[in-house]
């Protein structure tokens, strides 16, 4: 009876162990591909529970998701202009068939990523030798990675991989390249300075003697209408005057008469000598200017 129960129990262990050897499970992550005698026998992309035959079948797990190539050191590329540039990038890839990624590299992502790169570093000393440094710099980034990543594609797809994304993560001069440049932007940079220092100095110059002249000229036009006003102001004074001195000649004569005594004796030290009975004293001796009789 125990012999009995014995077997029982190793058959039922059997069968659970030959059970679990059948039974596994494909995570939404990834791919399984499912060895018949070293033979590819089925693809299961979808996830869930399946079931194998046991010892004769085995099943290898491939990533769905998308992985990363980053280059560890800037890559050396010559432009048109036969400079050398250092490009860091990287590259976004994930399986597309598992069938031919396993039959192309065996499954082994080393081997897919040194193809990758392969492919990559070719089309992008093409891309860079057909283009020049500000071209590669800043002109034409995105369309380089556009094309790279359409190219490194094409030739992604004969190992069942597909190129999601090529990135430009910096593209640099090399330090004895750059040293150069830098001084011939500064040097050409100094001279447009230069020159608009120079266009600059010759347009105020052209100002400043426009400004001067007619200055000037607005000067001269004020100074001749001020004389002109003037002459006109002393013709039309010296008309009122001798109009109104014409009228009565012997108040004209006492009028100059006291101008001149004013102008005369102005100032405290100011000394004349003359005779008393001089015609200059003529208004002094009489209000008439006529000369004072004698009393006696």
């Amino acid at each position: 009876m125990r012999d009995k129960l014995s077997i029982l129990v190793g058959v039922v262990l059997f069968g659970l162990v030959l059970v679990s050897m059948s039974i596994f499970t494909v995570d939404q992550r990834q791919f399984a591909l499912v060895f018949q005698l070293g033979e590819i026998k089925s693809v299961i992309r979808e996830p869930g529970l399946n079931f194998k035959w046991p010892l004769i079948q085995n099943v290898r797990f491939f990533d769905k998701r998308i992985l990363t190539m980053d280059t560890p050191e800037p890559e050396r590329f010559i432009t048109s202009e036969k400079k050398n540039v250092l490009v860091d990038l990287f590259v976004k890839w994930r399986i597309a068939d598992p069938e031919l990624y396993y039959i192309s590299v065996l499954g082994d992502e080393a081997r897919a990523v040194t193809r990758l790169q392969q492919t990559v570093n070719a089309g992008l000393r093409e891309e860079f030798g057909k283009r020049t440094v500000h071209e590669v710099v800043s002109g034409q980034r995105d369309a380089i990675m556009e094309q790279m990543r359409e190219k490194a594609d094409q030739d992604a797809r004969k190992i069942g991989v597909q190129i999601v994304d090529v990135r430009l993560k910096r593209v640099d001069l090399p330090l004895e390249v750059s040293e150069s440049v830098y001084r011939r932007m500064e040097a050409e940079r100094k001279r447009v300075a230069n020159e608009l220092r120079s266009e600059g100095s010759a347009a105020a110059e052209k100002i400043r003697a426009d400004a001067d002249r007619q200055r000037e000229v607005i000067v001269a036009e004020a100074y001749r209408d001020a004389q002109q006003i003037k002459g006109d102001g002393d013709a039309q004074a010296a008309a009122i005057y001798a109009a109104a001195f014409g009228r009565n000649p012997e108040f004209f004569a006492f009028y100059r008469s006291q101008e001149a005594y004013r102008e005369s004796f102005a100032g405290k030290s100011d000394v004349m000598v003359v005779e008393p009975s001089s015609e200059f004293f003529r208004y002094l001796r009489s209000a008439t200017g006529q000369p004072v009789k004698s009393t006696e």
